[in-house]
């Protein structure tokens, strides 16, 4: 079964997204050949525009995790997202629907993002820049998309 998941993230394009307030502190763009420099700007709009949806969507639930929320214009990508307690968003654009794997996904980010918050050299909003970070995700994405 994990043979199918890792093939499955190799034939897939997902980009990731942290927003605290208006503002990305962290973007992963979990492409199969990890970059996708030529679609940036229409992945960070497709995340900005989905940001009202995602709140209007928490108002509506206790769950952290709102599962898809749209179908972004700009990216053609599904929009999943998470909201920890602070109101920090965890946006994926996605191309399947896959929400097992999506919610394990964004519980075990959420669980490496809370242990970095707690660094005490790290204050929001600063962007997350910690290569330990980006490669935990990285492996997160290829355990679970």
């Amino acid at each position: 079964d994990q043979k199918h998941n890792l093939r499955h993230f190799k034939d897939m394009s997902y980009y990731f997204c942290i927003v605290h307030g208006d503002s990305p502190i962290f973007e992963c763009d979990l492409a199969p050949d990890g970059k996708r420099e030529d679609q940036k700007h229409n992945l960070q709009f497709a995340v900005l525009g989905a940001l009202d949806t995602i709140d209007e969507a928490a108002w509506t639930t206790t769950a952290m995790n709102l599962k898809v929320v749209e179908k972004s214009i700009a990216s053609d990508q599904l929009v999943s997202a998470f909201v920890t307690a602070g109101n920090t968003r965890f946006v994926l654009l996605h191309e399947v629907r896959n929400d097992d794997g999506i919610k394990g996904f964004m519980q075990d980010v959420y669980d490496v993002y809370v242990k970095a918050m707690l660094n005490p050299f790290y204050t929001l909003p600063e962007p997350i820049t910690s290569p330990d970070f980006r490669a935990r995700v990285r492996t997160i994405a290829k355990k679970y998309l």
